[in-house]
């Protein structure tokens, strides 16, 4: 992945000041490229902190032309915006060096590339950053680090000696401020010179214990011989320590350790001694401990590569910046579960301890571990994230959908997403998913892994499935009750006492749903009977207590998503319930349950023809309730955007229509035409505000029929990305391509980088869990279907989407199927494939290609498409 790489992305100006590009693993915290190139939100300390500069942390050039004048810059484009700030830009940044004319930025998560530009600058730069993601390898892609590659080019006819140096600052040891933390600080950083092998660079930690919830460790190393270092900057009240660096690379390029590494000399206008009463003291002067005590306790090292490019040569500096923060306070520490007391109930969870560890400490015990690792399988690590990267932006799928696919997946890797080391002793050994719905600015957002929220996100389904098999493991053996009742905030995984408000429908049928999913794409039947008890009693206890009148219809008080309460009979609750009792029939049957089976299948019979004879309009699917106003927070008439929420799951589960497709096909028209907007500026909403003016989007609900509550139901008047996704998933899944993407490229276009951040889809936080719903677009224009138990694999490209290349993945294995007119070829870029069936269907049909296929990593197959079904004879092609 080194430089002349194809750039696909749009790129994007430094001006875009919301762009910030995240790097880290799964669970690791990140740290974000900017528009300009600067480095940016630092939040590595198990917790969100956007808008955080690290002091001191910034790449800088040293060119030196044979014969000519050296230039030094700071390797970011200069900075734009305000400039009025009450006490200027402080020490910390820096601004006052100089920086370069412009940059130019292109993602393709996980991949960013900025190329810059300087009329003085001798050479040419640019710098590519990624953290690896390897798809099914959770481990792999969740490593707390970062490369950082400067390519720099010599297009000049003389020689230039090109130094590139990072300088950076630890970021733990942060308090409150006073008499014990002088400067903000609760403890003191140290660094370090080390090498190990080839990997070399500077090594940090603080002076706290290893097990204190903000201890952490931070490298920035490369494998590079030829490199040049200041491991510690001069600390002293003031600048000095910038000063001297900043000379010192000026100077020729080359960096020397300082003789002395603190300048402790006095300045009494800021710290003259006061006596009790707050007068100046005339006290004798500090020890020399007693002042180093009040010295800074940041610390910041340099670390540098030379080389000299003769002309029109090209050279990479290749950085790993790596950081492990292991410790995670036990519990939410929220603003909904307020209760993170052990559960006087379960008396194991008296013996937890304050802490839990974050899964990747136990594989990298420190940033340093964690950098020689990456360091060593760089090249594996690198190859498998540029095979993701070009199967998913490079196929032939539109650019809307693999960018809205894509661009996703960081909100997986974000601090609103971490992996826990046996938070809690029923769930046995091994790492556990959890997270926020999203991430406020510096704290979560609505804690315990939310169901309702969660099950609309697909990503991590299908690209790292042990993940939600973890989370499934959590909501079943942990938080569903005797009865069937599943909280929808989970509080247990931390062993804490369970919440104290009972399910959501759309929560706990999702759950169920997604079990449904979790078991089908790994065929593991072991996982599915561990869970199946509590699983049926879920369902039952949906049909039990929220069909109140046994009309086979849930009604009634229905908690959701829109954290309300739907009263009447509603599309959104029956959908759900439909698909379940769909899935729950599959499962059953396979587990040697047909007396269950056959019953959920009536069952499931009767509530599709009770929802049409009920509900439907004649147009969509509407709420039924006898007073709209007489329960506050409903829609009744209203055209709902979730109203076949029911019918995007079972689409991803490979369930098929659960209504009539015409009725389908009708309700999706009614939801594209009366709530997708394609200009705002007339909307009226008294709610929160995530589009606006002459930007386009999907509302939640319309009421073109007449009809609106008084006070319809919370957030109606508003636009989620989330439910956005998942009706253009569905409507490709239905046919609907072009409704599809008319509301895709009105979403990301709201998300261009001059107003929101592209990697960056909010709802009630950063980072929103809902907007990973957008992995439903590939899975719906590929069709890739992949049952693990049956070991088929289906492709049923979505109208209009062939001739087809793009990704596709499996439990065990990945990589990219083209389909033409008369061939379907696989090319497995990671794992292993073992195929009973490949199918295709198309135009109607359904056609068995092959019977027997066995791929390895490396490996294609190729497969001819008879003009109608046929039982082919096993082909393999190397």
């Amino acid at each position: 992945m080194t430089g002349g790489a194809p750039r696909r992305a749009r790129p994007i100006p430094h001006t875009a000041e919301a762009v910030a590009f995240p790097l880290g693993g799964i669970g690791t915290g990140n740290v974000s490229i900017g528009a300009r190139g600067e480095l940016r939100d630092w939040e590595l300390e198990n917790g969100p902190d956007k808008g955080r500069a690290n002091p001191h942390s910034f790449f800088a050039i040293h060119a030196a032309p044979e014969g000519a004048q050296a230039v030094t810059r700071v390797l970011e484009a200069r900075p734009q915006g305000r400039r009025d700030r009450d006490a200027g830009f402080p020490f910390d940044e820096l601004a006052g060096l100089p920086r370069l004319d412009a940059a130019r930025l292109h993602g393709e998560y996980p991949v960013v590339d900025v190329d810059f530009e300087d009329e003085t600058l001798p050479v040419v730069v640019s710098l590519r950053a990624f953290t690896p993601l390897v798809p099914l390898d959770a481990d792999a892609s969740g490593m707390p680090a970062a490369v950082l590659r400067y390519r720099v080019t010599n297009p000049t006819g003389r020689a230039v000696r090109v130094t590139v140096v990072g300088s950076v600052s630890h970021t733990a040891g942060r308090g409150v401020p006073g008499p014990d933390a002088p400067w903000g600080m609760r403890a003191t950083q140290r660094v370090r010179w080390r090498e190990e092998g080839d990997v070399r660079g500077l090594d940090f930690d603080v002076d706290l214990p290893q097990d204190d919830p903000g201890y952490g460790t931070l490298s920035l190393t490369t494998t590079d011989p030829s490199t040049t270092a200041k491991p510690q900057w001069v600390t002293g009240y003031w600048p000095d320590g910038a000063r001297l660096f900043w000379n010192d690379l000026v100077g020729d390029g080359l960096l020397e350790p300082e003789p002395r590494l603190t300048l402790e000399d006095r300045p009494r206008g800021l710290f003259a001694e006061l006596d009790e009463s707050g007068a100046a003291a005339h006290a004798p002067a500090l020890t020399e401990d007693e002042m180093l005590a009040k010295l800074p306790r940041i610390r910041t090292g340099s670390l540098g590569i030379v080389h000299t490019l003769g002309p029109g040569a090209s050279e990479d500096f290749t950085f790993v910046l790596s950081w492990s923060f292991p410790n995670r306070r036990r519990g939410w520490h929220g603003h909904i579960v307020f209760d993170d007391a052990p559960d006087p109930a379960d008396p194991a969870s008296a013996d937890l301890g304050p802490i839990v560890r974050n899964h990747y400490a136990t594989l990298w015990p420190d940033a340093w571990a964690a950098a020689v690792d990456l360091h060593r399988t760089l090249p594996e690590r690198e190859r498998a994230t540029v095979a993701f990267v070009d199967a998913l932006y490079g196929g032939a799928l539109d650019p809307v959908v693999a960018d809205a696919v894509g661009a996703n997946i960081a909100a997986l890797r974000s601090t609103t997403c971490f992996v826990l080391d046996t938070p809690n002793p029923a769930l046995g050994d091994g790492p556990v998913f959890a997270a926020w719905e999203g991430s406020f600015d510096h704290g979560g957002s609505c804690e315990g892994t939310c169901t309702h929220v969660w099950s609309y996100a697909q990503t991590a389904a299908w690209l790292f499935p042990s993940l939600e098999r973890s989370a499934r493991r959590v909501e079943f053996l942990l938080e569903t009750d005797a009865s069937g009742a599943q909280k929808f905030r989970g509080n247990r995984v931390f062993g804490s006492r369970p919440w104290f408000m009972g399910p959501a429908v759309d929560g706990q049928l999702g759950t169920f749903l997604r079990l449904h999913r979790e078991w089908r794409f790994s065929g593991d039947d072991a996982f599915l009977r561990e869970l199946w008890p509590a699983a049926v009693r879920s369902l039952d206890h949906a049909t039990r207590e929220w069909d109140r009148d046994g009309d086979g219809l849930l009604d009634g008080e229905l908690h959701n998503t829109y954290d309300i309460e739907f009263h009447g009979i509603d599309p959104l609750a029956n959908g759900m319930y439909l698909a379940a009792l769909r899935a729950g029939a599959r499962m059953a049957a396979h587990l040697g349950e047909p007396e269950r089976a056959e019953a959920w299948t009536r069952r499931a019979d009767e509530v599709a023809a009770a929802m049409d004879a009920v509900l439907w309009n004649g147009e969509y699917y509407r709420q039924v309730i006898d007073d709209v106003d007489a329960h506050r927070y409903q829609y009744g008439d209203g055209v709902l955007s979730d109203q076949l929420l029911g019918q995007f799951h079972a689409y991803l589960g490979g369930l098929g229509p659960l209504l009539p497709e015409d009725r389908i096909d009708a309700a999706l028209g009614a939801i594209v035409s009366h709530n997708h907007r394609p200009d705002l500026t007339a909307h009226e909403s008294t709610q929160r505000v995530y589009a606006m003016g002459e930007e386009g989007g999907l509302l939640l609900a319309s009421w073109p029929r007449g009809g609106r509550p008084a006070i319809p139901f919370v957030y109606s008047d508003e636009v989620w990305t989330g439910i956005e996704h998942q009706v253009a998933t569905t409507l490709m899944f239905a046919g609907r391509v072009e409704d599809a993407l008319r509301v895709e490229r009105a979403l990301r276009s709201r998300y261009d980088g001059t107003h929101r951040n592209p990697w960056n889809e909010i709802e009630c936080g950063n980072h929103y869990a809902r907007s990973l719903a957008s992995w439903g677009l590939l899975i719906a224009a590929t069709g890739a279907q992949w049952d693990g138990p049956a070991r088929t694999l289906t492709f049923a490209p979505a109208s209009g989407a062939e001739p087809l290349r793009a990704l596709f993945t499996t439990a065990a294995g990945w990589g990219r199927v083209e389909i033409d007119a008369d061939r379907l070829a696989l090319h497995l870029d990671g794992g292993s494939l073992d195929l009973a069936e490949l199918r295709l269907r198309r135009s109607g049909t359904d056609r068995l290609l092959a019977r027997d296929v066995r791929l390895v990593a490396g490996s294609s197959f190729t497969a001819v498409i008879p003009d109608r079904p046929t039982d082919p004879d096993t082909t393999e092609r190397p």
